[in-house]
């Protein structure tokens, strides 16, 4: 498909990380990359474990880090762990620079809102056609319907404080606050000295939330902390979904447009990361020969079911976590699994737990009620219980 036309329809992490692999790999592809804000990545900080991303994707996702840390802890009301697993966050602003950095001015668009995909063109809300042989559409998520889902939700405040917090490693997850709204946790990057994201987070079966309130609550826990006057450099919020079961082929239906992100099925079912598929998902696409539409669209397609069929074992353990527990004790299944050792734990959050990881997260006393449990871990994907 030497000297063809590609168009990437959304300028969020996995259209950006795609952009990024072909433009390192492919000079022959003519690629347009469109994005209806005036930046590329929104208002976002995206983390993974060292051991989420392989040799081949570290090179497309370090040089976008804002931050790494050599270790991370865990605390919960029976348990407190320090991890030495490195941890990474990347940033919007990382992204951003990033992509206007290795791709030529004509090669990108902002500010170009988008009405339609369709395989052989994307249509602005202008009314302006964009052709191409090949297109892929990258702008979040659409109907989710077909999938059984719950929700992470969260609001992140950056704060830059008036003297050192103190905080040398990032909290991962601190359950041991009020567990009144479900699994609750506080998640603590500690960037500087000085400067730290806090975000409250939230596991429930609906995605409702109040952000006045979860303001309040962070305010709560940093005084809590001890780290003293703080101002609000920035915000984030958003709504990651928790994968218990439904149809991924469903992400699929209408025209044959090969899918990114959440838009195709592709984040972890348990923690909603979707950062190491999209490095993954970006260098399967810059290997490709044929980088039409329907060549695309089946690739991706069979990808998203590959990985769909293969993380079953999670969408069975959230089904346990949202099913078997009531709202106040879901954090003791969490409390339970980071008895583990730390290579089943990083094994779990690249989704490359084994059959014998598997039998040792399943082993031992239920963290919930035995029959709630049983119930859970025995109802196929899709159904509910009582």
């Amino acid at each position: 498909m030497a000297g063809k036309r590609l168009i990437i329809a959304g300028g969020g992490l996995s259209g950006c990380l795609a952009a990024l692999a072909l433009a390192g790999r492919r000079s022959d592809v003519e690629l347009l990359l469109l994005e209806g804000a005036d930046r590329f990545g929104g208002n976002h900080t995206w983390s993974y474990f060292d051991a989420d991303l392989d040799a081949a994707a570290r090179p497309l996702v370090e040089p976008l880090r804002a931050a790494y840390w050599d270790s991370h802890e865990i605390r919960f009301p029976r348990r407190r762990r320090v991890l030495e697993s490195g941890y990474n966050s990347v940033s919007s602003e990382r992204l951003d620079a990033a992509v206007r950095a290795a791709l030529p001015a004509d090669r990108f668009r902002l500010g170009a809102r988008i009405a339609e995909v369709a395989p052989d063109a994307v249509t602005l809300v202008t009314g302006e056609r964009l052709e191409a042989d090949g297109v892929i559409d990258a702008r979040g998520p659409s109907d989710l319907s077909a999938l059984d889902l719950g929700w992470q939700y969260f609001l992140g405040r950056e704060l830059r404080f008036a003297r050192p917090h103190g905080l040398a490693r990032p909290i991962i997850m601190d359950a041991t606050v009020d567990q009144r709204d479900g699994y609750r946790f506080v998640y603590c990057l500690p960037f500087s000295a000085t400067d730290m994201l806090v975000e409250d987070t939230y596991y429930r079966l609906s995605a409702d939330f109040d952000l006045a309130e979860l303001g309040i609550r962070i305010d709560a826990y940093v005084d809590a902390q001890g780290w003293g006057r703080a101002e609000t450099v920035r915000e984030e919020h958003g709504v990651l979904p928790v994968a218990m079961g439904g149809r991924v082929e469903r992400l699929w239906d209408g025209p044959p447009v090969a899918r990114l992100g959440l838009r195709g099925g592709f984040f972890h079912p348990t923690t909603g990361y979707s950062l190491p598929d999209a490095a993954r998902n970006a260098l399967l696409l810059s290997r490709q020969i044929d980088l039409g539409s329907a060549a695309l669209h089946a690739v991706f397609r069979r990808e998203a079911e590959r990985l769909w069929g293969a993380r079953g074992f999670y969408r069975l353990l959230n089904r346990m976590l949202f099913r078997a527990a009531p709202g106040p004790e879901r954090y003791r299944v969490l409390e339970h699994f980071y008895r583990l050792d730390a290579s089943v734990v990083e094994r779990f959050y690249a989704a490359q737990t084994t059959l014998v990881d598997k039998a040792r997260i399943l082993s031992g006393k239920p963290p919930v009620r035995i029959g709630k449990a049983i119930s859970a871990l025995a109802n196929k994907e899709g159904q509910t219980t009582a």
